[in-house]
């Protein structure tokens, strides 16, 4: 069975890290505290005092003095190894924590995990290619050398890159090195962790390329376990559920968190707020649990995503120069049906083009598979249809050759329906506005990622009156916008209502308007 050594590196509340080792050594496993040198003596040694006897737990030889960025925290990981395989020679495998980090899953659940699967968990991705820097420097934190703290001294770290580009001098990266990059939060197989501190003790010259380079914490492990094991033996991918808000924070978990916390695929998260005691509490009791079943929804990203960002209200981009001095054309006709429901904005464009003629288009901006004809590449995807919509709806009207067409768009689309009623074309719409039940809210969610199958019964219903809402936000947004050919149906609209809305909107004749039928039902259900 698994044994794991855990390595904790932490720098603050001597109490919350006496509680960890503990809990996490009660289960039959190790741990290895670093505790940094910037940090109090007097917190050290309660720390010390109070694991003393516990024969599981160990101690690096040295207190290094942190910074976040430097090369001080690898030092103080590889040490962290060094101590936890000569003290702990029954470890299968290392796992990186901070004392911010809990277990969401059982002590069983952790072991018979690592017992299914061995490989190494390490977020491991090519550093040139992927997009995981997402701002700030990127191949500069490789080809200069770095011998300031960018917190701590901002104007000193700005102005040594700068002189280095200056005069040049950059430096190459170890031939045999495939840079790569990605979370510090990693769980390694024994193996491995011995082959990286042998290569270290070996390779004196990467640990000098590494040793000034700028977050090094995030490129040598990934690197070096990528260059000493098969690819097959390697899970890219942290064990630690941790997401950070848009200015690159990382998310703090509270109270209320323990049911999305434990419905996530991984082992620990971080972090965990100070001041959520009872989260701690019963994370803390769940641990040494036996036999707990656990449903994996995995929908907490795109949850906390649709919350935090809910509310704020965008500008959109300048409008692009091809798009600017750009109309669809002054004689077409764009008839727009907007529904929430889809199905039901699909059926009737459907029931008009087979009346009318008139071509009807599905979600073709919300939905990557609507059916579209070839037009050189723009419908590819949905990124490019959205980027360049004015192009590819005039690639449409010549494409069908046809002076109207109809397209189905869900109300989330707001400034779709904005730019096209904005062009010298005739632009109209209909809003088909429906109720909602909780069977439709979590369909919804479910498509859209909110929510998972197995997501818990208490997580869906706090989030169900949330979209519920935001529903109900969209279709007063429409109303307010103005639109100057805009119909509504509405559930409670009579038969003759509703089909002057499908006359004034679809141009339908008396006779077309009968065989439509105008039963209230056929369009709001």
């Amino acid at each position: 069975m698994a044994k794991i050594a855990y390595l904790l590196l932490c720098h603050k509340d001597p109490e919350a890290v006496i509680q960890q080792a503990e809990r996490l050594t009660a289960a039959g496993d190790y741990m290895v505290i670093h505790f940094d040198g910037r940090a109090r003596d007097q917190d050290f040694e309660e720390i010390r005092a109070s694991l003393k006897d516990n024969p599981n737990v160990c101690f690096t030889r040295r207190r290094i003095k942190c910074g976040w960025g430097e090369w001080s925290l690898v030092q103080a990981t590889l040490d962290a190894i060094e101590a936890g395989l000569a003290a702990f020679p029954r470890a299968t495998h290392f796992y990186m924590l901070s004392g911010d980090c809990m277990a969401i899953k059982t002590a069983q659940y952790v072991h018979q995990f690592l017992d299914r699967h061995d490989c190494d968990f390490i977020e491991s991705v090519d550093f040139f290619e992927s997009d995981w820097i997402k701002t700030g420097m990127k191949e500069g934190r490789l080809i200069y050398r770095h011998y300031f703290n960018e917190r701590k001294n901002k104007r000193l770290f700005e102005l040594s890159v700068a002189i280095q580009q200056k005069l040049g001098l950059e430096r190459k990266i170890p031939a045999d090195l495939q840079m790569q990059i990605g979370s510090q939060w990693w769980c390694l197989r024994r193996r491995t962790v011995e082959a990286i501190i042998a290569l270290a003790a070996k390779r004196r010259d990467i640990i000098r390329f590494f040793r000034t380079t700028w977050i090094p914490d995030e490129t040598l492990f990934q690197t070096l376990v990528r260059h000493l094991v098969p690819e097959p033996e390697i899970q890219s991918r942290t064990l630690t559920f941790l997401m950070f808000t848009d200015y690159g924070m990382p998310v703090n978990f509270y109270n209320d968190h323990y049911d999305l916390l434990l419905g996530q695929d991984f082992l620990f998260a971080r972090k965990i707020s100070p001041e959520a005691k009872d989260l701690k509490r019963r994370l803390g009791r769940l641990y040494m649990a036996e036999d707990v079943e656990f449903q994996i929804s995995d929908e907490g990203r795109k949850l906390y995503q649709f919350l935090a960002r809910r509310g704020r209200v965008g500008q959109r981009f300048a409008p692009r120069f091809w798009e600017a001095e750009s109309t669809l054309g002054r004689d077409r006709e764009l008839i727009m049906v907007v529904c929430k429901k889809w199905h039901l904005a699909k059926r009737l464009a459907a029931r008009v083009e087979d009346l009318t003629g008139v071509p009807a288009l599905g979600y073709l901006f919300h939905e990557e598979n609507t059916p579209l004809p070839d037009l050189g590449g723009i419908e590819t995807s949905m990124d490019k249809r959205n980027r360049h919509r004015r192009a590819l709806m005039r690639m449409l009207f010549d494409y069908f050759d046809r002076n109207r067409l109809i397209v189905c768009i869900d109300p989330s689309g707001l400034d779709l329906m904005q730019d096209f009623a904005a062009d010298r074309s005739t632009t109209r719409i209909l809003h088909l506005e429906c109720g909602f039940s909780d069977a439709d809210l979590i369909s919804h969610a479910q498509r859209t990622g909110l929510l998972g199958a197995q997501t818990p019964a208490q997580t869906r219903d706090r989030i169900l009156p949330t979209i519920r809402n935001d529903f109900q936000q969209e279709a007063d947004k429409i109303r307010e916008a103005g639109f100057a050919c805009f119909q509504t149906i509405r559930e409670s609209d009579a038969p003759t209502q509703i089909a002057v809305a499908l006359t004034e909107t679809f141009g339908l004749s008396q006779e077309q308007a009968d065989q439509m039928g105008c039963d209230t039902g056929q369009f709001t259900t």
